[in-house]
C-alpha cells in the first residue's frame, strides 16, 4: 500500500483552531519567529508550525478559516486546497501537518504504527557555521553538517578532515537574497570535493564550470531548496544518490510521501533537514527521520543546540525512537 493511502482514509473531526506565536533569539543575532497551528477537536489536539522566515509574514496567519467538520485525511487536505492564505508551502505544511497529528491522535495511532513502520532511534548531525572544534571540546561524538564560507581555503579544509565528523557541507547554491547565499564559485566547490573526500555536497550549482569542478564527486551530490516536490525531483539535471528532506518545503503530506517513495524506489539516501523550528515541527523531522531514515546525516538535532554556545549536557545522538501517539 502507498504511503499516502495508509493515512488517508484516517477520519478527524476538528472543532476549531488556535494560533500560537514563539519567538527566539538566535546566537547569530537575528529573532525567529514561527506560528504553531493547534487544531481543537473531541478533548484532543493536532499541531503543526509555520515555519516562514519573514517575521512580518506571521501576522498574516489566517486565524478564522473554516475547518470544523468530521473529515477524512484526504478530504481535509482537499478542503485546505480551497483557500489561497494557504497557497504558501510552509504555512500550507503547519495545517497539514496538524491534521495528520490531529487524526492519528483520535485513531490511537504513531506515525509508525499507521504506516506499518518500526520506529528506530535517530542519528543526527549538528548544523552550525561556528568553528566545529568548540562543540568537539564538550561533546567529541557530535557531527556536523557545515555552511560552506566565501572564505574557505585549503588550510582551513584539511583542519576539518583531520577532525574526521564533518559529513555533509551545505553550498547552498539555489538561495537568493538572504544572509546565507553562496556565489557558486568552481574553486571553492573543487578544494571541498578535494579536501573533503567523505563528506555528502550538498545544493551544489551545477552550471559554469562548477559541475566540471566536481567531477567524480557526483555520487556525493545532494539536494534540498530546490526540491518542493516529486516534479522538482524529476527536474534535477541529474539523479542524485542523496536527498535532503524537509517536509515544510513539500506543502502537503501527500507530496511529500510521494517523494519519500520515490527515493525509495529509486534507492536515494534520505536525511532529514530542520528549518530553525521553535516548537513542535523539531519534533515531527525528527519523527520522520525515525520512520524513513534514521541512519542518515540527519540535520534533525534537539532544538537546544540552536539556543547557545557550545556547552555539556545536550542529547546526543542518537535519539531514542518515541513510539507514541500521533505525529
Amino acid at each position: 500500500m502507498a504511503l499516502w493511502d495508509s493515512v488517508a482514509e484516517l477520519e478527524l473531526k476538528v472543532d476549531g483552531y488556535k494560533l500560537e506565536r514563539r519567538e527566539s533569539s538566535t546566537p547569530s543575532g537575528w529573532t525567529r519567529v514561527t506560528t504553531t497551528v493547534v487544531l481543537e477537536g473531541e478533548g484532543a489536539t493536532g499541531e503543526g508550525e509555520d515555519v516562514t522566515y519573514e517575521a512580518e509574514m506571521h501576522e498574516e496567519v489566517p486565524d478564522e478559516l473554516m475547518l470544523a467538520g468530521t473529515w477524512s485525511l484526504e478530504d481535509f487536505s482537499h478542503r485546505l486546497d480551497e483557500f489561497e492564505e494557504l497557497a504558501e508551502g510552509f504555512r500550507r505544511w503547519a495545517f497539514e501537518s496538524a491534521g495528520l497529528d490531529l487524526a492519528l491522535r483520535q485513531n490511537e495511532l504513531g506515525l509508525g504504527a499507521a504506516l506499518g513502520r518500526q520506529e528506530l532511534p535517530v542519528r543526527f548531525v549538528v548544523s552550525t557555521r561556528a568553528a566545529p572544534d568548540r562543540w568537539l571540546e564538550v561533546a567529541p561524538e557530535l557531527e556536523f553538517k557545515l555552511d560552506a564560507e566565501k572564505d574557505w581555503n585549503r588550510s582551513l579544509l584539511r583542519t576539518l578532515r583531520e577532525l574526521d565528523r564533518v559529513r555533509v557541507v551545505d553550498l547552498k547554491a539555489y538561495y537568493r537574497g538572504t544572509a546565507v547565499d553562496l556565489p557558486p564559485d568552481p574553486e571553492l566547490y573543487r578544494a571541498i570535493a578535494e579536501e573533503l573526500p567523505d563528506a555528502v555536497i550538498e545544493d551544489a550549482w551545477l552550471e559554469n564550470g562548477c559541475r566540471e569542478a566536481l567531477e567524480g564527486a557526483e555520487h556525493r551530490l545532494s539536494f534540498d531548496a530546490p526540491v518542493h516536490s516529486l516534479d522538482d525531483l524529476d527536474g534535477l539535471p541529474l539523479e542524485p544518490e542523496w536527498l535532503n528532506i524537509k517536509p515544510s518545503r513539500f506543502g502537503t503530506v501527500r507530496s511529500l510521501f510521494e517523494t519519500i517513495e520515490a527515493c525509495e524506489e529509486r534507492e536515494i539516501k534520505m536525511y532529514g533537514g530542520g528549518q530553525y523550528e521553535l516548537g513542535v515541527g523539531r519534533l515531527q523531522i525528527q519523527r520522520l527521520a525515525s520512520v524513513f531514515y534514521p541512519e542518515g546525516l540527519n540535520d534533525v538535532a534537539p532544538s537546544a543546540y540552536n539556543e547557545g554556545e557550545p556547552r555539556e549536557g545536550l542529547p546526543q545522538s542518537p535519539l531514542p525512537a518515541r513510539e507514541e501517539l500521533g505525529f
